[in-house]
């Protein structure tokens, strides 16, 4: 079985490449130098020379609050490319694994969001990946769509990564107290997206994060518990920004654990993280 990456030098393209090598799998990692995903030549070229049978599509246009005014790349990239990927894999027959977003629901639940629950996105950017949602089913058959939340990894920038950036340089931060979602180390994203591949469960749209949940001033203070820092909680009407985030995101994560693959909670999974740094 060969994979194919796109996105590959991204916070979880990284991952990915370092866990298909670490299993000794056959894979080409492409990061947007490598393939441009807005180049249909391209991506068929690529595809015919290395004709694979999975493609985890890693490659997104992730900044949030800056899609609100880049809506053409945000779109471009999440939208379009998604599409000329997902085209792509039905020429080729190859599985495509999409990583979609908590940010496709409007936030307004208490409880736990399942796959099949109501979308209602409330921001640019998840419009744009419901968007790539409903295109990846549309053309193909053979699909994992993956919603994740909170992503935080060894590679690139991240909540985490800022958290312990800006301790070392502030005494006290005020972090969002009423915003509730879980927290995903991008080793159990990839973890997943790979066992997805393997075992072939059912396909369609599926949630994964780690388990537990938090509040985003819970999650710092849990990232600075050994930081001389004080973490004060605010609420979100203190602490605008241009996208609207949704207030509760916990999605249910049954369906995923229904496939055999166990979910390590959040609090492990950040303690792992940070004894790689």
């Amino acid at each position: 079985m060969k994979y194919l990456i796109t996105g590959a030098n991204g916070q979880l393209g990284q991952e990915v490449s370092r866990l298909l090598e670490e299993m000794n799998e056959d894979y080409v990692a492409c990061g947007s130098r490598d393939l441009n995903i807005l180049d249909t030549e391209a991506i068929d070229r690529m595809f015919e020379i290395e004709k694979p049978d999975i493609v985890l599509h890693c490659a997104a246009y992730t900044a949030v609050d800056n899609a609100e005014d880049n809506e053409s790349a945000n779109w471009n990239v999440n939208v379009n490319g998604t599409r000329h990927v997902a085209e792509a894999c039905k020429k080729y027959g190859a599985t495509m694994v999409y990583i979609s977003t908590d940010y496709v629901f409007d936030g307004e639940s208490t409880e736990q969001y399942k796959e099949e629950d109501t979308t209602n996105p409330q921001n640019a950017y998840g419009i744009a990946k419901l968007e790539g949602e409903k295109t990846v089913q549309d053309i193909l058959d053979n699909y994992y769509i993956v919603r994740t939340s909170w992503v935080f990894g060894q590679y690139g920038n991240n909540f985490v990564s800022t958290m312990k950036r800006l301790a070392k340089e502030k005494e006290v931060l005020t972090i969002v107290s009423d915003q509730v979602g879980r927290p995903t180390w991008t080793r159990t994203l990839a973890e997943f997206m790979v066992h997805l591949s393997i075992n072939k469960p059912e396909y369609g749209i599926y949630h994964l994060s780690n388990d537990g949940q938090c509040s985003w001033y819970e999650f710092a203070k849990e990232i600075l518990k050994d930081e001389k820092v004080e973490v004060k909680p605010i609420f979100s009407s203190e602490y605008p920004q241009k996208a609207k985030r949704p207030m509760h995101s916990v999605m249910d994560l049954s369906k995923a654990k229904e496939t055999g693959f166990e979910i390590i909670r959040w609090e492990k999974a950040l303690g792992k993280y940070l004894e790689q740094l």
